[in-house]
């Protein structure tokens, strides 16, 4: 019985976390599904030649109105890769596709705070630049060839068709607005919104369970013990380290990592920790082992030493900065994590956005998304021609 009960408790934490994030998340992958109709990723490769700052800030911008898939990130980043954008530029991509996105913002404000938001934001691109840094110091151009004799070979991730679908975006040199009100711009956002859901639900799912899960079952006791919160100093130094760690153990990407960031948090992680913990969700095991694929074994393991070393130098960089902004968080009280069903404008909230979602995807239905789902997980070159016809054909239409 007192494992039921457990059982119970957890399940409820993570269903009462999940209600309470529900219109966020919609919101936020609205707002990325209008801007990726309007954005268009065809001339990506061209656009990423090289990895001078100004390309890198290119391939940042292009990644944040991207999905914010992990597995969909990296398959993406391959496909850059392979045809023809610069390597370093393509990992730029990639890391801004998982840590600037406008819902990853949402979600940590509304499980974290704004300073955990601003701490994201800034600590992005401070991530990038450093990875920027030591791929130009340290990697050698005969590993980056070797990386692309593997990344030609083709073989299979995850969401590889989301990353070899043709283009999307409306295809118009009207304004945004006009793009967004027409047809074709309903249609897209429509298209965007439910199979950037479909790319990320299971982590959103898999993270809301081990946080419930975590939060019900470990005592507080623990975690301070782990996290040193007695001993001010260490638990600075080893917070950013220890971070990644958990995320790469946890095998939860995306924004579904929030959670868990939220009751590492309340546990007595510093705020370092909580940052480089949610920057590391492309070292997730699963993520290296496409990534092995991708590039060989060689080239994935020199990726997860670059990103851990960028991912705990960020999250130490942030915890300084904010320290002398004298803006640091200090409160380890994440409210969302206990979160319950109650009447309130969060319910108010979820009930007014998932009118919104049954709207986009009832389009969705209607103008070929079916079909373009099925194929947005098939690996690349399967039946992509066809898909890419039938959603002009959809977009012609005026359904």
């Amino acid at each position: 019985m007192a494992i039921l009960d457990a059982l119970g408790h957890a399940l409820r934490a993570a269903a009462a976390m999940g209600w309470e994030i529900l219109w966020p998340l919609i919101l936020g992958f609205a707002l990325s599904g209008a801007i990726q109709a309007v954005v268009s990723h065809k001339q990506m490769s061209r656009l990423l030649p090289d990895d001078s700052p100004k390309t890198i800030t290119k391939a940042s911008l292009l990644g944040a109105a991207s999905s914010s898939c992990s597995y969909a990130a990296v398959a993406l980043a391959r496909s850059i890769f392979r045809k023809g954008g610069n390597f370093t530029s393509a990992m730029a991509f990639e890391i801004a596709s998982t840590n600037l996105v406008i819902e990853l913002g949402i979600i940590l404000v509304l499980f974290l705070g704004w300073r955990f938001a601003a701490a994201e934001f800034v600590g992005g691109p401070i991530m990038i630049a450093l990875l920027a840094l030591i791929m130009r110091r340290f990697l050698s151009k005969r590993r980056v060839d070797r990386a692309r004799q593997q990344a030609d070979k083709g073989l299979s991730g995850r969401m590889e068709g989301h990353a070899a679908m043709d283009d999307m975006a409306v295809a118009s040199d009207a304004p945004v607005l006009m793009k967004l009100a027409s047809s074709e711009g309903r249609t897209a956002t429509s298209h965007f919104f439910v199979m950037d859901w479909a790319s990320v639900w299971t982590d959103i799912v898999l993270g809301l369970l081990i946080a419930g899960a975590l939060d019900a079952w470990v005592p507080m006791d623990f975690w301070q013990t782990i996290f040193l919160t007695n001993h001010a100093t260490w638990a600075w130094i080893i917070g950013p380290l220890i971070g990644p760690v958990i995320a790469m153990l946890s095998f939860v990407c995306s924004v579904g990592n929030v959670p868990l960031a939220a009751v590492l948090w309340n546990g007595g992680l510093s705020f370092g920790g909580v940052v480089s913990f949610i920057f590391a969700d492309l070292i997730v095991l699963p993520v290296l082992r496409i990534k092995q694929k991708y590039y060989g074994t060689k080239m994935a393991a020199w990726l997860f030493a670059a990103f851990f070393v960028t991912m705990a130098a960020a999250g130490y960089l942030v915890e300084g900065l904010f320290a002398l902004a004298r803006i640091t968080p200090t409160d380890h009280a994440a409210r969302v994590v206990h979160a319950s069903f109650q009447w309130n404008y969060t319910t108010i909230l979820n009930l007014i956005f998932l009118a919104l979602a049954a709207l986009l995807v009832l389009r969705f239905l209607r103008t070929g998304g079916p079909a373009m789902l099925k194929m947005m997980s098939q690996p690349a070159g399967a039946g992509h021609d066809h898909g890419h016809h039938d959603h002009q054909h959809h977009q012609e239409s005026r359904a």
